[in-house]
């Protein structure tokens, strides 16, 4: 995907050296047509049309909320007013200043064919820079102050669906999204660039899906919630990262989805209370 968008809608051009023109509208405009149809075909898949059933979902409840705590009283109504209207605005901004650095000479890029070394790794390093950023905001988020005025609004969403993922306030979208920083400062790729803002804001509509695996005919067919984050949306202190990384066992964060971890994490909780 990342691979065809570069090559057939957006080239680098001398029309990016400005910040004006149809360009910055096309990217506007295809992240939000992105966004719009991978999470809204999976809720569709999902909860509208129920495909699956219950089959493999980690939350067996029936719907999602209608409450005065979302925005417009309606969890899904929430989910995609802040994912597509501020999401969809902030992964633009970030990959428009990219291109726009990038035409003008002022940020850095290497080739594939020159330096194919490069792309592998890049490749290899992705996983461990974007894991190992996302614990660290994740953590900061969780500092009351931050946690009340900013990363509430992400967990209002305890039942989360493919919508959820990337619900957040514009504050934590700056945030979630700041590691592709690293593109601007290290010579990379476009297309390196675009698969990674595309594992960042079109990945959470699968690993909030609500369900371990995607299913057609009677046939798992893709792997889909991550069940270590899923934890965190219902204890909340605990599985700040992803199970990829070691950051959560190394930092005493890490629940495994037992009762023992339930109790540990509860614990912990009571005695921040009582302090």
């Amino acid at each position: 995907m990342a691979v065809l968008v570069h090559k057939y809608l957006l080239p680098v051009s001398e029309q990016m050296k400005s910040l004006t023109g149809s360009w910055v509208v096309l990217v506007f405009l295809s992240n939000f047509l992105f966004m719009l149809i991978i999470a809204g075909s999976l809720h569709l898949f999902l909860f509208t049309f129920r495909l699956q059933g219950k089959q493999l979902k980690y939350d067996h409840r029936e719907s999602h909320e209608i409450s005065r705590k979302f925005t417009f009283h309606s969890q899904v109504r929430d989910n995609m007013f802040w994912s597509l209207v501020s999401g969809s605005t902030i992964w633009s901004i970030y990959e428009m200043l990219y291109f726009h650095g990038v035409a003008r000479g002022a940020i850095p890029t290497v080739t594939l064919t020159e330096h194919p070394f490069a792309f592998v790794l890049w490749l290899l390093a992705m996983p461990i820079i974007t894991s190992s950023h996302f614990y660290a905001i994740h953590r900061l988020l969780h500092w009351p102050p931050l946690y009340r005025t900013v990363h509430r609004l992400h967990h209002r969403n305890i039942h989360i669906g493919p919508w959820s993922g990337m619900a957040m306030h514009p504050v934590e979208h700056a945030f979630y999204i700041s590691s592709v920083l690293i593109h601007f400062i290290i010579p990379s790729h476009p297309v390196i660039l675009l698969m990674y803002l595309y594992g960042r804001c079109l990945g959470p509509a699968f690993s909030h899906s609500g369900f371990e695996k995607l299913i057609i005919g009677n046939s798992p067919v893709l792997d889909s919630a991550d069940f270590h984050h899923q934890l965190h949306h219902r204890y909340f202190e605990c599985n700040y990262g992803t199970a990829e990384t070691p950051w959560d066992q190394w930092f005493g964060t890490d629940h495994d989805g037992s009762q023992a971890a339930t109790e540990r994490v509860r614990a912990k909780v009571r005695a921040r209370a009582t302090h």
